[in-house]
């Protein structure tokens, strides 16, 4: 059964979190991010920027809401998580007490299947302040769209970018790494941690959740370009587009022009595991 277009404009379920010393030191656990400022709760602790998926997870992956988009179950777990495009109003410290909310944003039909945009925004419960507003997509293979294509917002326009290399870091993904971050990260998906549900699924083996190389690109971007500080990225976005193995390395490829750090992350094979990325500094 094809996607049905009348879900833009669809609520997704909020979710709440009441944001501890605990989380935050986890997920820097997780993506193996030892820095001060996110792994010392002496100091002002605060969360590495790509956290924000953590608290994003269960609102765009809610199984209940999914069922809307009118596809049988099997087509929707052809969704593979295809983009991620966040915008960091201020940093997430412990203590923080956040809620989390989605709508969809936009479908569309390409030839690799049917494309879900959402928007999702964390505020502070109370204040309504914003904290990070994020544009999450999906491409659910070989599934069509039904109906017009229609659109409720669309995110901010990209920077330009440079496809110049100036310098590379390189990452050992552990072959435990995916299961680590799963659980510092809060987020399951048997794909990324069981053999043989990735092999029922057409996969070589088990593959690196693509949010987690984003969070370890941003990882090296941050510490190259402004000393390992969260609170200078204001942008981050990357197109994930081939699959990391564990027990291999990737390589980080940036160039900075400015306030912008335009990179590729590279897998084992020279392919772009993350393409098109880039990032915003304060």
């Amino acid at each position: 059964m094809p996607i049905d277009a009348a879900i833009v404009g669809t609520r997704l379920p909020e979710s709440h979190r009441a944001v501890s010393v605990r989380d935050v030191l986890a997920y820097s656990a997780g993506i193996g991010d030892t820095s001060s400022a996110v792994f010392d709760d002496l100091g002002e602790l605060a969360a590495p920027p790509p956290y924000c998926v953590s608290l994003e997870w269960p609102v765009v992956s809610d199984p209940e809401k999914r069922k809307e988009y009118r596809a049988s179950d099997e087509e929707l777990q052809r969704g593979v998580h295809a983009h991620q495009d966040s915008l960091f109003h201020r940093t997430i410290r412990p203590g923080d007490d956040l809620v989390t909310r989605g709508v969809v944003a936009s479908v569309r039909e390409s030839r690799a299947g049917a494309i879900v945009v959402c928007r999702v925004d964390t505020e502070e419960r109370s204040s309504g302040e914003p904290v990070v507003t994020s544009w999450t997509t999906s491409i659910f293979r070989g599934v069509a769209v039904d109906g017009s294509v229609e659109t409720a917002a669309q995110p901010p326009a990209p920077p330009e970018t440079t496809t110049d290399v100036d310098a590379t870091e390189t990452v050992w993904i552990a072959p435990e790494l995916p299961h680590v971050y799963t659980e510092c990260a809060r987020i399951w998906n048997p794909i990324h941690t069981e053999r043989s549900v990735a092999r029922a699924a057409g996969l070589p083996d088990i593959i690196l959740h693509g949010t987690a190389t984003w969070a370890l690109a941003a990882r090296e971007i941050l510490h190259a370009h402004a000393d390992g500080q969260p609170a200078r990225l204001e942008r981050f976005s990357g197109r994930f587009t081939a699959m990391v193995p564990p027990g291999t390395e990737i390589r980080v490829e940036h160039a900075r022009r400015g306030d912008v750090v335009s990179f590729t992350v590279r897998n084992v094979a020279g392919e772009a595991a993350i393409s098109e990325g880039f990032a915003i500094l304060r």
